[in-house]
């Protein structure tokens, strides 16, 4: 009996050990599958590779027919060629990293059969430009091309398949002066564009971009004129903070932004002062933070053009919150009015 039941078990393990490895089908030696099932009875599953740390003589890898993301950090990989990213398992691609990596050119056809590719990750390279039409017939819904080198940018380049989801795409940390966007042609579908911590000196124009998110900091901005964001109605969230050289934001500068909820004007040490006008158009406005900037009060007026102003942040420690206060009740009406107040946690400021 007890020998029947030490071969049943070595049979369970061998078995056990074969659907292990079935799940990780010609899986690289030296990188790592993961096979994730779900759906009905787990009829469904997706193999996610690692092949990170390899170095920059592994590639191509061959993977799992069935992989959808793959990760190539870390490899010192330099060049991405047309058939490094051709093989049998990378047309099934969702997501891809080549972050941290030396990459300095993208092939043109680089991603042509990537046809699923959705997140695609080139940050920390020395990538200086990159191919026009290189991500054609993509459906990328992500793109991370922080910490590289580029000093200028087209962002034609994310015009792909259809344009039937919005491209999220981060470009922070470059060293960009210069952002372009051919008016001739039909706008990228791009609803969030993080551009903090390059050599920006005006704001860029964006015209027909349908942008939701802007992250602006860090950059050498050193105005904001009348109207510098009026092309972009569907602003939902505006960043401009610790911008080194900006001494003034003219009037009606965020003039047609009237969909703008949050606008981040914090930590510029130079800007001194603002005029109520400023903030001209802000009707949708919900929270505004002007910690560590304007060191002079600031009148009561400027809040005449943010009717929908919930919470505003003026200093290191003086915040403000709109309340809503019940009013007395009215005989005629039959009702109590509610009124809106305004409160701050530090007495005797000008509001």
């Amino acid at each position: 009996m007890s020998i029947m039941v030490a071969f049943l078990c070595l049979s369970l393990s061998s078995l056990l050990a074969l659907v292990t490895a079935g799940g990780v089908k010609n899986c690289h030696p030296k990188c790592r599958c993961e096979v994730e099932s779900y759906g009905l009875f787990d009829s469904f599953s997706i193999t996610k590779v690692d092949c990170s740390g390899l170095g920059p003589d592994a590639t191509p890898i061959p993977i799992p027919l069935d992989t959808s993301h793959l990760d190539l950090s870390h490899n010192s990989i330099s060049y991405i060629t047309d058939s490094m990213l051709s093989g049998p398992g990378y047309t099934t691609l969702v997501s891809l990293d080549l972050s941290k990596n030396l990459i300095s050119r993208v092939s043109s056809k680089a991603f042509n059969k990537l046809r699923y590719l959705e997140t695609l990750d080139l940050s920390q390279n020395v990538l200086e430009n990159l191919s026009d039409g290189c991500f054609s017939g993509l459906p990328l819904t992500e793109v991370d091309l922080s910490d590289n080198k580029f000093r200028e940018f087209d962002l034609n380049v994310f015009m792909t398949r259809g344009q039937e989801t919005p491209i999220s795409v981060d470009l922070s940390n470059n060293l960009l002066s210069t952002i372009s966007s051919n008016h001739h042609l039909h706008a990228p579908y791009i609803k969030s564009l993080l551009l903090a911590g390059n050599q920006l000196r005006t704001v860029p124009r964006l015209a027909g971009i349908p942008l939701q998110y802007l992250s602006l900091d860090g950059n050498l901005i050193h105005s904001i004129d009348e109207g510098a964001f009026e092309e972009l109605t569907d602003l939902v969230y505006l960043s401009l903070s610790g911008l080194p050289e900006l001494p003034v934001i003219h009037p009606n500068s965020f003039r047609g932004l009237r969909n703008l909820q949050v606008l981040d004007l914090s930590n510029n040490v130079h800007l001194k002062a603002l005029s109520p006008d400023v903030f001209n158009g802000l009707s949708a406005l919900q929270e505004l933070n002007l910690s560590k900037s304007v060191a002079t009060p600031l009148p009561v007026t400027m809040f005449n053009h943010m009717p929908s102003i919930k919470s505003a942040t003026l200093g290191p420690n003086m915040h403000c919150w709109k309340t809503h206060k019940q009013g007395q009740f009215h005989r005629q009406i039959g009702q109590a009015k509610a009124n809106d107040i305004l409160t701050c946690d530090v007495p005797g400021i000008i509001l």
